[in-house]
């Protein structure tokens, strides 16, 4: 009995220590599981949400490589393509206030999905033109078309006359078709859903981020996104660069027919190719998040900080242990009621309008600068677009990412507060606009176009430029001067036609056409001889340096201007109420768009053709796209616009740093130096939108951030 006493003592003695050991085991394997499953997760959607940036930036950019094909396909203004660029943020302001205000509270990641589904079908839209115009045509001369007519460029023989007068004529037969047909609109239309499906990527997904990632890792997480992002313009201008070299209508046409090459104004590469991949890629990018969580399981390090996700925070903090049970019962209707007095708790905000003003002000200067970057380059320097583009694509692009990822790493590295994220990003403004005045140092002279930039004898014409196209030696020729088929003669020196340039004779077809006896050739002071070949002159001879230099600065002020990007974000978030996120972020996009992306494209387009020398002319009658450009003109308006621009924005941003210093106490500042507290700390005042006496501490991430 003994024994069996002590076998059963042994027994349950061993009965109760195991169970204890389970519920440990269990207990520390749970944690490990919720600790694997919130990494995996929020990994999971970050990987989903760069693919999504990547595919919104890979359109978008490849939209604005294609401005001059766009152009010069539609035969429009540079101002038109502004607004058909503008409409992306038109789509975007149509409901990016209720994306960012209900789709909060709503499933987040199919939001975005559904989103990238309706980018891709915007971007569809914006290629079918193609498929319903007509084909491409421009202006040559019956000569340089491949054909058995053999006619003087002069028409000087009345013989000649009636032949003209007759394609002319078969010419305006077509108009009638033609002139009613604004295909334009339907890219302008394409543009508009790719804004509208292009809204909830943004605030949706950086704030899904910033509410379950560690706080160590999440101010890394949004650098990296935002790096991954520019991989999309990178392949955006490259796929731009590609496109470019390929004929519009290829496939549709003989190429060997074709008479221009890309060099020629008038050239328009295969732009509708590059929309039609990009819309499959941003169809590819919306599927991962139909199959992603509503919720992820929160860091253990959140579960105890005084603020908590957006979801909580949108339930009264009253009876906390029913806070789910009242978010499911919430309905639109209530959510509606905290929409105003949240939106006048944004603005009285000190530091938030002061940066949101700032910030208008820059991306002003920004979205135009970037826009017509393409054909400054083009104008200003020679360039081809598909060169155009490779250059922008493959240079400045990676150092823009560059810039933003090392504006994250900095700020991770060194723990910068609220404070010094606002003098990253003021100095990297101010030093990036001071290296863009050097730009106006490097720029090209005007091409010789006789009649236009220097007249028939060499010197620059006094009269007006469209009377200056006729002189004495091609008095005897019947010219039009609307027409724009340059030539370049022998004394380097570019004529508009073959007839102003008073030729009166070509051998040979297509490219390879040459013309004799140009009196106007001939007239010239340094002309030896009077021969032309078909195509304009060539820049002069210190334009390549002059690129070179241009490129190099370029470069180093997209990395100076980016560095600033992520040092941004971190100001913009750790000022506002945590559970007001993804509303500011919003607000501010909507301001970016409406007051920024919609009028700096147009604004922009009409300066840029105030500084037009020739415009060419449609089929039917009306003017079309500018053939030529004063180089000098150009430079100061493009150059002079974005630098008087980006000096304002600096001085806002002085401002937020002046309201910043007034409202961090001594020892918060000091704090703040060290990564201990953020500089949105303040001594307690009767602000509006201070919640509490204490200060809350702030580690690096807004999710336990100071308040003013």
């Amino acid at each position: 009995m003994e024994i069996s006493s002590k076998e059963h003592t042994h027994f349950f003695s061993n009965n109760t220590i195991v169970p204890v050991d389970q519920s440990s085991f269990k207990s520390e394997s749970s944690a490990s599981k919720e600790k694997q499953s919130c990494c995996g997760g929020i990994k999971i959607f970050l990987g989903a949400l760069s693919f999504a940036y990547f595919a919104k930036a890979l359109s978008g950019s490849y939209l604005k490589s294609t401005i001059t094909q766009i152009e010069r396909r539609f035969d429009i203004p540079s101002s038109l393509v502004g607004v058909i660029d503008g409409s992306f943020e038109i789509g975007n302001l149509l409901i990016i206030i209720l994306v960012s205000y209900f789709g909060a509270k709503l499933h987040r990641p199919r939001i975005i999905g559904a989103g990238c589904l309706i980018m891709s079908a915007g971007t569809f839209l914006i290629a079918m033109p193609q498929f319903f115009m007509g084909r491409y045509r421009y202006e040559r001369f019956p000569s340089t078309i491949n054909s058995t007519l053999s006619l003087s460029p002069c028409l000087q023989e009345k013989s000649q006359t009636p032949l003209l007068e007759r394609s002319q004529t078969k010419i305006n037969t077509g108009c009638e078709k033609e002139a009613g047909s604004s295909m334009w609109i339907y890219v302008l239309l394409g543009n508009l859903l790719r804004g509208i499906g292009e809204t909830p990527i943004q605030p949706l997904g950086i704030t899904y981020i910033d509410d379950y990632a560690v706080e160590e890792n999440a101010a890394l997480y949004i650098g990296c996104v935002q790096t991954v992002a520019i991989i999309g313009p990178i392949f955006g201008f490259l796929l731009g660069s590609l496109c470019a070299k390929l004929y519009v209508d290829i496939g549709f046409v003989d190429l060997d027919s074709i008479t221009i090459s890309p060099k020629d104004v008038e050239w328009v590469g295969a732009w509708w190719l590059g929309y039609l991949i990009a819309g499959v890629i941003s169809v590819l990018a919306g599927i991962p998040f139909w199959f992603l969580p509503k919720h992820l399981p929160k860091p253990q390090s959140r579960k105890d900080s005084s603020t908590s996700s957006e979801h909580s925070k949108f339930i009264i903090e009253e009876n906390k242990d029913q806070r789910t049970s009242y978010w499911q019962q919430a309905k639109l209707a209530e959510m509606a009621k905290e929409f105003f007095p949240s939106l006048k708790n944004l603005f009285g905000n000190p530091v938030y309008i002061l940066y949101l003003c700032a910030s208008i002000i820059q991306f002003n200067s920004l979205i135009g600068m970037v826009t017509y970057k393409p054909k400054y380059i083009e104008q200003q320097y020679g360039q081809t677009s598909s060169k155009t583009n490779f250059v922008i694509g493959l240079i400045n692009i990676p150092a823009v990412a560059f810039g933003i990822f090392s504006g994250g790493l900095i700020m991770k590295k060194f723990r910068i507060g609220v404070l010094g994220a606002a003098k990253l990003s003021l100095g990297s403004s101010f030093f990036g606009y001071l290296l863009l005045l050097s730009l106006f140092a490097m720029g090209c002279e005007n091409s010789d176009v006789a009649g236009l930039t220097v007249s028939y004898h060499g010197a620059k014409p006094m009269a007006d430029y469209e009377e200056a196209l006729f002189s004495e030696c091609n008095s005897g020729c019947s010219c039009s001067k609307n027409d724009w088929d340059p030539i370049c003669g022998e004394n380097g020196v570019t004529y508009v036609s073959a007839c102003l340039a008073g030729c009166q004779a070509s051998n040979g077809t297509g490219k390879s056409t040459v013309f004799f006896n140009c009196s106007c050739v001939g007239t010239f002071e340094s002309s030896q001889s009077s021969s032309a070949v078909v195509g304009p002159c060539q820049k002069g001879n210190e334009c390549p340096k002059m690129f070179l230099y241009f490129l190099i600065i370029s470069v180093i002020t997209s990395y100076t201007l980016s560095v600033g990007g992520t040092p941004g974000y971190i100001l913009l978030l750790r000022c506002i109420k945590p559970h007001l996120k993804s509303f500011a972020l919003g607000i501010y996009t909507l301001a970016i768009r409406v007051l920024a992306g919609i009028p700096a494209p147009v604004y922009f387009g009409v300066a840029i053709d105030t500084t037009c020398l020739k415009w060419g002319s449609k089929r039917c009658g009306g003017r079309g796209a500018c053939r030529l450009y004063d180089s000098s003109a150009l430079r100061y308006v493009y150059l002079g616009l974005t630098l008087v621009l980006g000096t304002v924005s600096i001085f806002f941003s002085v401002a937020v740093l002046w309201v910043l210093r007034k409202r961090s106490s001594p020892q918060d500042e000091t704090l703040s130096a060290n990564g201990e507290r953020g500089a949105c700390g303040t001594k307690s005042r009767k602000d509006n939108f201070v919640n509490s006496d204490r200060l809350i501490q702030s580690t690096y991430w807004p999710e336990k951030e100071t308040r003013l």
